[in-house]
């Protein structure tokens, strides 16, 4: 039972799960009543879900709506619908809206709508006061209530008959900004607004403009008056007055200033009246400039002055501008068309001027010292005028020149350039100096100072170097000329060559001779000689009035072997070093021959030792050998007599040889195998025949070889021992 049961539990639950099967086919979202919507208007966002179910039952939803990624509502609902409601959509609403829908664990998500609020909201300004003065400033704040930063602001300053001047700012995490306006000089009433605006996919939007504020304009003073008397056109010689004064509102520092040409002439502070007076002269015609000054306020009053010239400004002349010491100046002082002035000539200097004379002429000898501008002054009626200034040059003559190299020394180095200086001891400038190589002038200098410099760079090495200067000024004694200076030109070493007699190689204790020459080079020379080693070693030294320099070295040895070079200098202090050159000192011939003495004696001793000691083997070896020739010739002598006189027949040399033979034979077996490698030689022995006459032989001689045995070993190698030791014994005595 409990079983059937829980099978039927089981098949109910699989069929309510079944039923229970949904799925999201979309979710849509929309705004109403567009996606622009007016700024102020009521707006709905709509999010509904696409639901296919398998058996109606009640799905719980649970819908999200998103602006910008900001979460902005949310509801749960049977239903797969959700309104999210704005009353009033402001610029702050726009933005990308999307809606998320959840049930059971599933989600799925909208698009994404893009909702515009178009315009914005009536900005707010306001003024931190109402009444200023001229020169303060006005604050002003301008709001922009529920709009969303960034925002821009603009705040504009608006009178009469005039364009409204505009002021910008931008506001990142504010939605209101505050500024100040200048009050100007002329403003008196004002209005000021502001406007809003913000940027929108990339598109500005601007609000209407705020609300107008009037602000009035009170002045602290009004604009000064500047009086001038007599009038503004005035002849020199006459005293005229200014006068500037103004009303002020309250006496707060005020400040009263008379300016000509933009310099001020006078000024008072805490005062409504400037006075200023003076002697009118040419030079104060011009704009005058009254100006009062109080904070930031200003206000100016301007007048035009003319002053007519009484008399003109004098001519001052002088009889020579140029001239000698010595001689007679005449400076003399007129004005043109006008006689009755008061005249006086001064030298002018740092501190003014010198009084010469009162005076309209002056005369005096001149002198160097007189040279300096001179000017004249003539007056009328307190008016005093200065004359153009006159350059008067008083010139002293100019001395014997003296021309000389600047480095001290009359040379130069050939490549090199000569610098040559011309001095005076006296001479009034400016002096003109001309420079002169041989007879033609090379270069003309103007200068202000009693030397000048000139360079030659055009040296040659046949040059003469005959140099000479010429100045003068514009005294009348005209050019002087100096003496003529010579000039050495120093050529430097070049090709510079180092040989030696003996070449290469020397003999021990024998003599050598260095020769450094070169083919160019000034005298003296310098010569110096070195040999190479870790440090190199000067051997000779010595300045010649010559292109070359033997030097030799008496007693050579074998420390002087090595590589020898030559350096020569002269006074182009350029030095010129040679190509070395490697000198071996080798044995001399006396060494040698102690040396070939010493080496061939021993040598020719073993020679001799050897040839003796092979000698006395060669006998010694022949000795035994010889003895058994004797005694088998012997042997065979007998037998022939023998057999003469018993046989009477004749007998063959053969029979002799057998003998021999068997007897070698005997002795070889005797001697065993020790003489399995002796010697063999081989004796010629002559045998005689038989009388013809007593038998009927052949006549002749035979000819028959015997082997000979050399001595045994045994004796050979104790002669060869005893010859050796007395060899080396011999020989190292000799060493």
């Amino acid at each position: 039972m409990y079983l059937a049961l829980l099978v039927i539990f089981l098949q109910c639950s699989e069929i309510c799960t079944q039923e229970r099967v949904f799925t999201f086919n979309a979710v849509h979202i929309k705004v109403q009543p567009s996606v622009k919507v007016k700024n102020g208007a009521p707006m709905s966002i709509i999010c509904h879900a696409d639901i296919s179910k398998s058996t109606d039952f009640n799905l719980q939803h649970n819908i999200t709506v998103f602006k910008d990624e900001k979460l902005v509502f949310m509801s749960v609902s049977g239903k797969g619908d959700a309104r999210y409601e704005v009353p009033m959509a402001r610029s702050s609403h726009t933005g990308d809206y999307r809606c998320v829908v959840e049930a059971n664990g599933k989600k799925r998500y909208s698009d994404s709508l893009h909702v515009w609020v178009t315009g914005m909201t009536k900005p707010i300004l306001i003024a931190e006061k109402k009444e200023v003065f001229e020169g303060e400033v006005v604050k002003l704040r301008c709001e922009l209530p529920e709009e969303v930063p960034p925002l821009h602001f603009i705040f504009r300053k608006m009178k009469m008959n005039s364009k409204p001047k505009e002021k910008l700012t931008y506001e990142l995490q504010r939605n209101f900004s505050v500024i100040e306006f200048p009050i100007e000089e002329g403003d008196n009433i004002l209005q000021f607004d502001c406007l809003g605006k913000r940027n929108v996919k990339f598109e500005f939007e601007t609000s209407e403009p705020s609300n107008r504020t009037l602000i009035t304009v009170k002045e602290p003073f009004i604009k000064p008056t500047l009086r001038i008397k007599p009038s503004s056109n005035i002849t020199e010689g006459k005293e005229i007055q200014f006068e500037c004064s103004t009303v002020v509102a309250k006496m707060r520092d005020i400040e009263i200033m008379l300016l000509r040409n933009k310099t001020i002439l006078s000024s008072v502070r805490d005062q409504t009246t400037l006075k200023y007076s003076a002697v009118a002269t040419l030079e104060d015609s011009g704009e005058y400039l009254c100006k009062v000054e109080e904070g930031k306020a200003s206000k100016i009053a301007t007048r035009n002055v003319v002053v007519t010239e009484l008399f003109p400004k004098p001519v001052l002349t002088a009889s020579m501008n140029k001239l000698d010491e010595n001689k007679e100046l005449t400076l003399s002082c007129s004005i043109k068309d006008f006689q009755n002035a008061s005249f006086s000539i001064l030298r002018r200097n740092s501190n003014g001027g010198i009084l010469l004379r009162n005076s309209r002429n002056f005369t005096t000898r001149a002198k160097v010292n007189d040279t300096g501008l001179y000017i004249c002054k003539a007056e009328v009626n307190r008016i005093v005028k200065e004359s153009k200034p006159v350059m008067i040059q008083v010139y002293a003559p100019v001395s014997m020149p003296n021309i000389s190299v600047f480095s001290g020394l009359p040379e130069v180095v050939l490549g090199k350039p000569l610098k040559l200086t011309c001095c005076l001891k006296m001479g009034t400038p400016p002096i003109t100096f001309t420079f002169y190589k041989g007879n033609k002038a090379k270069k003309e200098i103007v200068t202000n100072n009693t030397c000048a410099v000139f360079l030659d760079e055009d040296i040659k090495q046949n040059d003469k170097g005959q140099y000479k200067c010429g100045a003068r000024n514009h005294h009348s004694s005209g050019m002087k000329t100096s003496k003529i200076l010579n000039i050495t030109v120093i050529v430097p070493i070049r090709n510079i060559s180092l040989g030696s007699v003996p070449y290469g190689e020397v003999e021990d204790g024998g003599e050598t001779a260095f020769l450094c020459s070169v083919k160019e080079g000034s005298w003296p020379i310098l010569f110096r000689i070195f040999r190479k080693t870790d440090r190199d070693v000067l051997l000779f030294e010595r300045s010649e009035h010559a292109d070359r320099v033997m030097w030799q070295k008496k007693e050579m040895s074998r420390q002087d072997t090595g590589t020898y070079y030559c350096i020569a200098s002269n006074r182009a202090n350029v030095s010129a070093k040679s190509h070395p050159i490697t000198i071996n000192v080798i044995l001399a011939s006396w060494q040698k021959g102690v040396i070939t003495a010493f080496v061939l004696i021993p040598i020719a001793g073993v020679v001799i030792l050897a040839v003796w000691w092979f000698w006395c083997k060669k006998k010694n070896a022949k000795g035994p050998s010889m003895e058994m020739s004797r005694s088998a010739l012997a042997t065979n002598s007998t037998s022939e007599k023998l057999s003469r006189q018993h046989d009477g027949d004749y007998y063959s040399g053969s029979g002799y040889i057998e003998d021999g033979e068997n007897h070698m034979k005997s002795t070889d077996e005797n001697k065993g195998p020790d003489l399995e490698s002796a010697e063999v030689e081989y004796t010629e022995v002559e045998v005689s025949t038989l009388d013809p006459h007593r038998a009927p032989v052949q006549k002749g001689t035979e000819t028959v070889y015997s082997e000979i045995r050399k001595a045994n070993n045994g004796k050979v190698f104790e002669i060869d021992k005893q010859c050796i030791t007395w060899l080396c014994s011999s020989f190292v005595t000799v060493c």
